[in-house]
C-alpha cells in the first residue's frame, strides 16, 4: 500500500494511527515482499501473523500459505481486513490480543511487530512449538537480539533469545518504508528455535540469575550476586563456592557467553 492508499483507509475507518499500539504501517511493497519471501513459505504451511493492520503483508501471506492466522487487537482493523480479504477462504481473523489469547498451531510466524510487544510476544512465541518466524523490529531491539559477548549491545535480551533460538539479522529496513516514519530504522530477524547446546539444570534460577547479572553489568559478578543474594534465594558462602568452582567471580556479564552463564547457574543450584 502506498501512503495515499494508507491516509485514504485509515480516513474511512475514522482513525489515526496510534502511537499507543505503535502503529507504523508498511509503506513500501518491495519490503512486504522481501519480508514474505524471506520466510520460505509452502502451500503446507499454517503462518500465523501479530498485527496485520492494514494487511499489506497478509495479501502476499495468503498467496502462499495452506492457512494464515492473523490476530488483531484493534476491532476496526479487524472488520477493515475482513472486508478486505471477504473471499479468501484460507484466512482466519482473530480479535484478540496476543499477548493473552490462546495461539494456534503454526508453522511459522511472519509479523510486523507493533513496537512496544516486542519483548513479550517473542518470548510467548518462543514457548511454542514452530519451525522459524521471520519478525519486524526496531533496529535496535533487533541488533540487541544477536549481539556477541563483549560487545556493546550485548544484554539480558541477547542470552534469554538466543538461549531459546539461533538469531539472525536477515535484512534491514528504513524508517522511510513506513507510515507515518517512527524515528528509528526496523530490521527483519530470522529465529529458529533449537535446543541449546548446553545444559541448563534450572530454567528458573538461570533466568533469575541472567536478569540480575545485567541489571548490574558494570559490577564484577561477584560483588553482583553477593549484593543480590537474597532475591536469588542464596547464602553468600553457596554463590561463593560456585564463583571458585567457575572462576567468573572477576568478570563481568557481558563478556561471559550464554553457556557460561548457564555453567554458574548450575554451580549456583
Amino acid at each position: 500500500m502506498s501512503v495515499s492508499e494508507i491516509k485514504a483507509a485509515m480516513e474511512a475507518l475514522g482513525m489515526h494511527p496510534s502511537k499507543g499500539l505503535g502503529q507504523h504501517f508498511l509503506a513500501d511493497g518491495r519490503v512486504a515482499e522481501r519480508h514474505v519471501l524471506a520466510a520460505g513459505i509452502t502451500k503446507e504451511d499454517v503462518v500465523l501473523e501479530v498485527g496485520p493492520g492494514l494487511g499489506v503483508l497478509t495479501e502476499r501471506l495468503l498467496k502462499l500459505a495452506k492457512k494464515v492466522v492473523a490476530i488483531e487487537t484493534d476491532s476496526r482493523m479487524c472488520q477493515y481486513l475482513g472486508k478486505k480479504f471477504e473471499g479468501a477462504s484460507n484466512l482466519e481473523l482473530v480479535h484478540g490480543d496476543a499477548l493473552k489469547v490462546e495461539l494456534p498451531r503454526f508453522d511459522l510466524c511472519v509479523s510486523n511487530l507493533p513496537y512496544q510487544i516486542s519483548s513479550p510476544i517473542t518470548f510467548r512465541l518462543l514457548g511454542c512449538e514452530f519451525e522459524r518466524a521471520l519478525l519486524m523490529y526496531q533496529m535496535e531491539f533487533a541488533e540487541r537480539m544477536v549481539a556477541k559477548p563483549g560487545t556493546e549491545n550485548y544484554s539480558r535480551l541477547s542470552v534469554m533469545a538466543q538461549h531459546r533460538a539461533a538469531c539472525s539479522i536477515e535484512f534491514k529496513v528504513p524508517r522511510g518504508a513506513y507510515y507515518p516514519q517512527p524515528k528509528v530504522d526496523s530490521a527483519v530477524v530470522k529465529l529458529v528455535p533449537r535446543k541449546p547446546d548446553y545444559e541448563v539444570k534450572d530454567e528458573a534460577l538461570f533466568s533469575e540469575v541472567v536478569k540480575v547479572l545485567f541489571a548490574h553489568r558494570r559490577k564484577k559478578i561477584r560483588t553482583a550476586l553477593c549484593d543480590n543474594a537474597k532475591s536469588l534465594g542464596l547464602e553468600k558462602e553457596v554463590i561463593l563456592a560456585a564463583l571458585d568452582s567457575t572462576g567468573y567471580g572477576d568478570e563481568r556479564v557481558e563478556n561471559l557467553a550464554p553457556a557460561e552463564i548457564a555453567r554458574l547457574a548450575n554451580s549456583l543450584r
